[in-house]
């Protein structure tokens, strides 16, 4: 199976770049704020872990069905500031690998919040996923007292499943209309 590669993704006031090494260290500052971890845990991570990151997801994962796409969101074009993150990982849908599903996230640092910008880079990365013949359904795991989050997906195209994994519940877009989420 082919792994799906990331590429620049334009929207109205964003560019999503594939993420290289070279981004860690702005990423860290904009990733630095604590309150980021409120719902998903951890703590910020150094210039060297986030590039120690990096290097590892650029490796990509060792199971070749399964696609690691990073983006690093960019305000206002080329040369505009870094202000957050968005991923999909993509890989078989079922146990009898047909089809593919991408699980999404994002996160946009606070300096940067409460501007729709979290909301674009997603609906950005949906649509682009949603050009892929190869990607069905678009998942993404939203902590249920992140009201925030909740919108970002829901203007995404996701809705809430009844599925929950580690204390998230299971956003879903899919493309198969008609089915009940867990039958997709």
């Amino acid at each position: 199976m082919t792994r799906v590669e990331a590429e620049v993704i334009g929207t109205e006031r964003l560019s999503l770049v594939p993420q290289r090494v070279e981004h860690a260290r702005e990423m860290a500052v904009v990733l630095s704020d604590p309150a980021l971890h409120t719902f998903i845990g951890g703590e910020p991570a150094t210039a060297e872990e986030l590039r120690a990151r990096c290097a590892r997801m650029a490796a990509g994962p060792a199971d070749p069905a399964v696609s690691w796409c990073n983006w690093v969101v960019r305000l206002g074009g080329d040369r505009g500031p870094l202000v957050g993150t968005v991923q999909a990982t993509i890989g078989p849908a079922g146990p009898d690998g047909a089809g593919l599903v991408a699980d999404i996230a994002w996160v946009v640092g606070t300096t940067a919040q409460g501007r729709g910008i979290a909301t674009e880079a997603a609906r950005g990365l949906v649509g682009w996923l949603e050009q892929r013949p190869e990607v069905g359904d678009i998942a993404a795991y939203v902590h249920p007292g992140h009201l925030a989050s909740q919108a970002v997906a829901r203007a995404a195209g996701l809705e809430p499943t009844d599925e929950w994994h580690d204390g998230e519940v299971r956003w879903l877009r899919g493309r198969h209309e008609g089915l009940r989420p867990e039958a997709r």
